[in-house]
């Protein structure tokens, strides 16, 4: 069954989408524009486990690599050119589930707010240019401070790292990894998307609030509904 772009544009028109590099703000601005003008929170990961209880090793064979691997240090373990392919593949079959979830949770007509992977290729058909921004840091960012933050996800991968026999060589490989996926020139082509871009210059400063009005006027989000 194909479902032309046109009636998926239409049925994702209460969805707001970030993209972007690793530790660019994501899931911060995803979380803060959920809370200040009430949308629905559509976070990091979000029904993964449900898309991976669905997803059939034939037809999704990356969503399903993590319930097939012996065990998790096959996965930090990975050159960084397997890594890159296991991320595009797995971007583009989340995709398919992504979109179904999100007409569901758009469905009563209140806006949501997507941390997303999905390529900007594909955004360009089911979005508009107001709809979907941008959040860029630089690769050195995206790699050193990739597990400075508490959620689970990196908090377990970080662990696993640690367990490797060779947690050092492990760690600088899964670095490897990120570098290869935030590369300079996965940057240019997230610039040169045609979409609204923010880019995260420092880690010092709190610029959470001026990234978030800039994202509000970006997305034409009503103050007066906060």
């Amino acid at each position: 069954m194909h479902i032309a772009n046109n009636i998926l544009k239409h049925a994702l028109r209460n969805c707001y989408f970030l993209n972007g590099t690793a530790y660019a703000g994501k899931s911060t601005m995803c979380a803060m524009l959920a809370e200040r003008f009430h949308m629905v929170h559509c976070g990091e990961n979000y029904g993964l486990d449900e898309m991976q209880a669905v997803a059939d090793p034939q037809l999704q064979p990356n969503l399903c690599y993590t319930s097939q691997i012996k065990s998790w240090q096959d996965f930090v373990l990975r050159s960084p050119e397997e890594y890159e392919r296991w991320v595009e593949g797995n971007s583009l079959e989340l995709a398919q589930f992504e979109v179904a979830e999100l007409i569901r949770r758009s469905a009563n007509g209140q806006k949501v707010i997507v941390d997303t992977n999905i390529p900007c290729e594909l955004l360009w058909q089911i979005s508009d240019y107001d709809h979907v921004a941008i959040l860029l840091s630089p690769q050195s960012m995206s790699v050193e401070h990739f597990f400075d933050r508490e959620d689970p996800e990196k908090q377990f991968l970080l662990s696993v790292i640690r367990s490797c026999p060779d947690p050092e060589a492990a760690m600088a490989n899964f670095k490897s990894c990120l570098a290869r996926i935030n590369s300079p020139e996965c940057f240019e082509a997230f610039q040169n998307s045609g979409f609204f871009t923010l880019i995260r210059q420092n880690t010092h400063e709190d610029t959470r609030e001026e990234t978030l009005a800039a994202l509000a006027r970006h997305f034409k989000l009503d103050e007066s509904a906060r």
